[in-house]
């Protein structure tokens, strides 16, 4: 069903643009995992690809701990913005400074495969990133957390942070799911060709890799969101990609 008219209140624009949570593809559970286990192991995936469950869990336990009776604040840089996959009170423009929308975590399933990895978005130090922040109210935070963490700590490759974040209404604490250093994943400083090229010839079983940055940047647009270094990564991987033969494109 769709997000109430009043979640809207401070973003009219997003109105009818954002994927209610009983329609959405991210909205999953434990099932999802026992299909992808078995992809994996039909692939020849290490041990510990993803974090453990018990693992996951200890992690939401300890970021939330003293927070679950609250309304929760949660910024959204990317697909959580137009598809955030939980019951949400209220949506506000915001923005995070000290942190940036930047292509530094290296994927090698999905949109990428070990042999020619691709990138994904997370929020790296530095800059300042403009996006929304999403209000779970109080009785929900248990529930829709879980849904939460599946979807984001699903390889342990973010460090969730409670930080400062600036919105029109004023400045409100918000959980960060920030890129962490200390993750095998992390491809910290690339430039700006190199991810490009990465990005641009990179595909898995879930299609090529510049879709998902086609798609965020097309959402950005949609949503009126600015980021002109996305933009730029955006249009030199364009580049790159045309320069690929059909099949490498497909």
């Amino acid at each position: 069903m769709p997000f109430p008219d009043h979640v809207f209140d401070h973003t009219p624009a997003l109105r009818g643009l954002i994927t209610p949570p009983d329609q959405s593809e991210m909205r999953f559970g434990l099932d999802r995992y026992a299909e992808l286990d078995a992809q994996a192991a039909e692939e020849g995936w290490p041990p510990g690809w993803r974090m453990d469950h018990d693992d996951r869990e200890a992690n939401r336990q300890a970021i939330l701990a003293e927070r679950f009776d609250k309304d929760l604040w949660v910024f959204a840089y990317g697909s959580l913005i137009w598809d955030p996959a939980v019951y949400v009170a209220e949506y506000r423009y915001a923005r995070l400074p000290g942190w940036r929308r930047s292509f530094c975590m290296r994927l090698e399933g999905g949109r990428g495969t070990r042999d020619k990895p691709g990138l994904m978005a997370a929020l790296d130090c530095g800059g300042a990133c403009d996006g929304v922040v999403i209000r779970i109210a109080a009785e929900l935070v248990d529930q829709e957390t879980r849904f939460m963490w599946y979807r984001e700590m699903f390889a342990g490759a973010y460090r969730p942070l409670f930080l400062n974040v600036e919105t029109p209404q004023g400045s409100v604490e918000a959980l960060c799911f920030t890129m962490n250093h200390d993750n095998p994943r992390y491809c910290p400083d690339l430039d700006v060709h190199v991810a490009a090229r990465m990005i641009a010839e990179a595909s898995g079983n879930l299609g090529p890799n510049f879709d998902y940055l086609d798609a965020l940047m097309r959402h950005l647009d949609e949503l009126g969101i600015h980021d002109d270094a996305m933009r730029d990564l955006h249009h030199k991987a364009k580049e790159y990609r045309e320069t690929l033969p059909p099949r490498s494109q497909a």
